[in-house]
Protein backbone atom coordinates (compact mmCIF):
# COMPACT_ATOMS: atom_id res chain seq x y z
CA UNK A 1 0.00 0.00 0.00
CA UNK A 2 0.79 3.72 -0.57
CA UNK A 3 0.89 5.65 2.52
CA UNK A 4 1.43 9.94 2.22
CA UNK A 5 2.94 11.17 5.61
CA UNK A 6 2.90 14.81 5.80
CA UNK A 7 3.66 16.77 8.90
CA UNK A 8 5.80 19.75 10.30
CA UNK A 9 8.65 20.29 12.47
CA UNK A 10 6.36 18.91 15.42
CA UNK A 11 6.57 15.51 14.02
CA UNK A 12 9.35 15.36 11.65
CA UNK A 13 11.11 12.96 13.73
CA UNK A 14 7.81 10.84 14.41
CA UNK A 15 7.72 10.61 10.23
CA UNK A 16 11.16 9.60 9.97
CA UNK A 17 10.84 6.98 12.16
CA UNK A 18 7.36 5.76 10.70
CA UNK A 19 8.62 6.05 7.38
CA UNK A 20 11.15 3.24 7.84
CA UNK A 21 8.53 1.22 10.17
CA UNK A 22 6.38 1.02 6.94
CA UNK A 23 8.61 0.79 4.45
CA UNK A 24 10.33 -2.17 6.28
CA UNK A 25 6.67 -3.37 6.48
CA UNK A 26 6.66 -3.31 2.22
CA UNK A 27 4.72 -0.21 2.23
CA UNK A 28 5.47 2.34 -0.37
CA UNK A 29 6.32 5.80 1.80
CA UNK A 30 5.49 9.39 0.28
CA UNK A 31 6.82 12.06 2.26
CA UNK A 32 4.99 15.45 1.92
CA UNK A 33 7.06 17.11 5.54
CA UNK A 34 9.80 18.78 5.80
CA UNK A 35 13.87 18.18 4.63
CA UNK A 36 14.65 19.57 7.89
CA UNK A 37 13.92 20.67 11.18
CA UNK A 38 12.31 24.45 11.40
CA UNK A 39 10.81 25.74 14.20
CA UNK A 40 9.05 28.41 12.27
CA UNK A 41 7.32 25.85 9.42
CA UNK A 42 3.45 25.77 9.00
CA UNK A 43 1.84 21.93 8.95
CA UNK A 44 -0.98 23.35 6.52
CA UNK A 45 0.59 23.02 3.30
CA UNK A 46 2.55 19.72 4.08
CA UNK A 47 -0.55 17.74 5.53
CA UNK A 48 -2.84 19.29 2.57
CA UNK A 49 -0.01 17.79 0.15
CA UNK A 50 -0.56 14.48 1.70
CA UNK A 51 -4.31 14.50 1.79
CA UNK A 52 -4.19 15.42 -2.08
CA UNK A 53 -2.08 12.40 -2.90
CA UNK A 54 -4.50 10.65 -0.95
CA UNK A 55 -7.51 11.23 -2.94
CA UNK A 56 -5.42 11.62 -5.97
CA UNK A 57 -3.88 7.81 -5.58
CA UNK A 58 -7.37 6.53 -4.82
CA UNK A 59 -9.15 7.93 -7.64
CA UNK A 60 -6.85 6.40 -10.13
CA UNK A 61 -7.49 3.38 -8.32
CA UNK A 62 -4.27 3.08 -6.19
CA UNK A 63 -4.63 1.78 -2.60
CA UNK A 64 -3.43 4.54 -0.60
CA UNK A 65 -3.92 6.17 2.55
CA UNK A 66 -2.48 8.74 4.61
CA UNK A 67 -1.01 9.76 7.80
CA UNK A 68 -0.32 13.34 9.49
CA UNK A 69 1.97 14.45 12.35
CA UNK A 70 1.83 17.27 14.63
CA UNK A 71 1.93 18.43 18.21
CA UNK A 72 -1.37 17.81 18.84
CA UNK A 73 -2.79 16.08 15.46
CA UNK A 74 -5.26 18.72 15.67
CA UNK A 75 -4.58 21.29 12.95
CA UNK A 76 -3.56 18.39 10.79
CA UNK A 77 -6.41 16.64 10.88
CA UNK A 78 -8.14 19.94 10.22
CA UNK A 79 -5.69 20.97 6.99
CA UNK A 80 -6.46 17.18 5.63
CA UNK A 81 -9.77 17.72 6.19
CA UNK A 82 -9.96 20.74 3.95
CA UNK A 83 -9.27 18.24 0.86
CA UNK A 84 -12.22 17.35 -1.18
CA UNK A 85 -12.35 13.61 -0.46
CA UNK A 86 -10.33 13.15 2.66
CA UNK A 87 -12.06 11.62 5.95
CA UNK A 88 -9.24 12.44 8.12
CA UNK A 89 -9.53 11.22 12.15
CA UNK A 90 -7.71 12.46 14.91
CA UNK A 91 -6.37 9.20 16.35
CA UNK A 92 -5.34 8.51 20.26
CA UNK A 93 -5.55 4.88 20.54
CA UNK A 94 -5.89 1.67 19.04
CA UNK A 95 -9.92 1.77 18.94
CA UNK A 96 -10.01 5.30 17.41
CA UNK A 97 -7.83 4.47 14.61
CA UNK A 98 -9.67 0.95 14.06
CA UNK A 99 -13.07 3.19 14.23
CA UNK A 100 -11.55 5.78 11.74
CA UNK A 101 -11.42 3.01 9.35
CA UNK A 102 -14.16 0.85 10.13
CA UNK A 103 -16.82 3.21 10.36
CA UNK A 104 -15.95 6.33 8.71
CA UNK A 105 -13.94 4.97 6.32
CA UNK A 106 -11.27 7.61 6.80
CA UNK A 107 -8.32 7.62 4.45
CA UNK A 108 -6.04 9.67 6.33
CA UNK A 109 -5.53 9.80 9.93
CA UNK A 110 -3.70 12.75 12.27
CA UNK A 111 -1.67 11.71 15.22
CA UNK A 112 -0.18 14.36 17.56
CA UNK A 113 3.62 13.49 18.03
CA UNK A 114 3.44 15.02 21.40
CA UNK A 115 0.90 13.03 22.65
CA UNK A 116 2.34 9.87 22.35
CA UNK A 117 5.45 7.14 22.16
CA UNK A 118 6.91 6.44 18.90
CA UNK A 119 5.84 2.89 19.46
CA UNK A 120 2.14 4.04 20.47
CA UNK A 121 1.89 5.83 16.96
CA UNK A 122 3.00 2.90 15.39
CA UNK A 123 0.46 0.72 17.04
CA UNK A 124 -1.92 3.02 15.86
CA UNK A 125 -1.09 3.37 12.01
CA UNK A 126 -0.49 -0.40 11.76
CA UNK A 127 -4.19 -0.88 13.23
CA UNK A 128 -5.61 1.85 10.72
CA UNK A 129 -3.82 0.10 7.76
CA UNK A 130 -5.31 -3.24 8.88
CA UNK A 131 -8.49 -2.60 9.29
CA UNK A 132 -10.92 -2.60 6.43
CA UNK A 133 -13.91 -0.37 6.05
CA UNK A 134 -17.43 -2.41 7.31
CA UNK A 135 -19.34 -1.50 4.72
CA UNK A 136 -22.48 -1.87 7.38
CA UNK A 137 -25.19 -0.04 5.28
CA UNK A 138 -25.49 2.73 8.02
CA UNK A 139 -21.90 3.44 7.73
CA UNK A 140 -21.86 3.75 3.93
CA UNK A 141 -25.01 6.04 4.28
CA UNK A 142 -23.43 8.44 6.39
CA UNK A 143 -20.58 8.47 4.64
CA UNK A 144 -22.65 9.30 1.50
CA UNK A 145 -23.99 11.86 3.57
CA UNK A 146 -20.97 13.41 3.81
CA UNK A 147 -20.02 13.27 0.37
CA UNK A 148 -23.11 15.10 -1.09
CA UNK A 149 -22.44 17.68 1.47
CA UNK A 150 -19.03 18.16 0.16
CA UNK A 151 -19.95 18.08 -3.33
CA UNK A 152 -23.37 20.29 -3.64
CA UNK A 153 -24.15 21.51 0.41
CA UNK A 154 -27.14 19.67 0.82
CA UNK A 155 -28.58 18.21 4.01
CA UNK A 156 -30.94 15.64 4.31
CA UNK A 157 -34.51 17.67 5.74
CA UNK A 158 -34.08 19.03 9.57
CA UNK A 159 -36.57 16.43 11.31
CA UNK A 160 -37.62 19.27 13.82
CA UNK A 161 -38.64 21.54 10.60
CA UNK A 162 -42.17 22.70 11.26
CA UNK A 163 -42.56 21.27 14.65
CA UNK A 164 -42.98 23.49 17.84
CA UNK A 165 -39.59 23.24 19.65
CA UNK A 166 -40.11 22.41 23.58
CA UNK A 167 -37.52 24.69 25.16
CA UNK A 168 -37.39 22.67 28.28
CA UNK A 169 -37.12 19.53 26.68
CA UNK A 170 -33.73 17.80 27.73
CA UNK A 171 -31.42 17.15 24.62
CA UNK A 172 -30.23 13.97 26.17
CA UNK A 173 -34.08 12.80 24.72
CA UNK A 174 -32.89 13.12 21.44
CA UNK A 175 -29.21 11.03 22.15
CA UNK A 176 -28.67 8.36 19.49
CA UNK A 177 -26.06 5.90 20.52
CA UNK A 178 -25.68 4.75 16.88
CA UNK A 179 -24.58 8.06 16.03
CA UNK A 180 -21.08 6.94 16.10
Amino acid sequence: MRIHLGTDHAGLEFSTQIQHHLASQGHEVVDHGPIEYDPLDDYPSFCIRAAQAVVRDQAAGVEALGVVFGGSGNGEQIAANKVLGVRAALVWNISTAELAREHNDANVISIGARQHTFDEAASFIDRFIATPFSGEERHARRIGQLAAYEQDGLLLPDPRAGRQQNTMTDASDSFDPEAG
